[in-house]
């Protein structure tokens, strides 16, 4: 697994970040992108996540 990128977005009060990481599929072996917008403290727990 790789991290693609981070970005930071703000949208009125709230700060959100998107976090794109790289997955292989253990059946195919083809990489997939997984995104997700979430609080910036959650980045770390998504990505140590398989």
């Amino acid at each position: 697994m790789a991290k693609k990128s981070v970005a930071s977005l703000q949208t009125g009060s709230k700060r959100l970040t998107k976090a794109i990481k790289m997955v292989k599929s253990p059946k195919t072996g083809a990489y997939t992108f997984v995104e997700s917008i979430m609080q910036p403290e959650a980045v770390n727990d998504f990505f140590k996540q398989k």
